[in-house]
């Protein structure tokens, strides 16, 4: 059976080129993959973690792939999602992160840089 969803949180990882117009994410989708997630230019690690939290809660509520994305995105537009006192909080609660990724401090992902590179390719279900 086919992959149903590849989740590529890297960088630049649906940015195409003359051998591949989708990137990476569209040579998988190509090969067979259903839908594949993947970013279009360099994104913030810390602002992926968000993303890709937040993604995840909402894609357990809903069956349609590019409306939990949509959604996560949303949350992230409106303010809902961001780090408070070493937590990563967002529309489900909060998450504890590791000591290593608490030097970050304090920060909201409204920004576009941190949501918008991420698009989904392939089927939307």
């Amino acid at each position: 059976s086919p992959v149903e969803l590849l989740v590529l949180s890297a960088c630049r990882t649906a940015l195409g080129d003359r051998q591949a117009e989708l990137g990476f994410a569209g040579l998988t989708v190509k090969s067979g993959v259903r839908s594949a997630l993947a970013s279009l230019w360099n994104v913030s690690d810390i602002g992926t973690l968000a993303l890709m939290t937040e993604f995840y809660q909402h894609l357990q509520k809903t069956l349609l792939r590019a409306e939990a994305l949509r959604q996560a995105q949303i949350a992230m537009i409106r303010g809902e999602v961001g780090i408070n006192m070493g937590e990563l909080s967002g529309t489900r609660g909060e998450l504890q992160l590791p000591p290593e990724l608490s030097e970050f401090g304090d920060e909201i992902f409204s920004h576009p840089y941190y949501w918008s590179a991420f698009t989904l390719i392939g089927n939307p279900w």
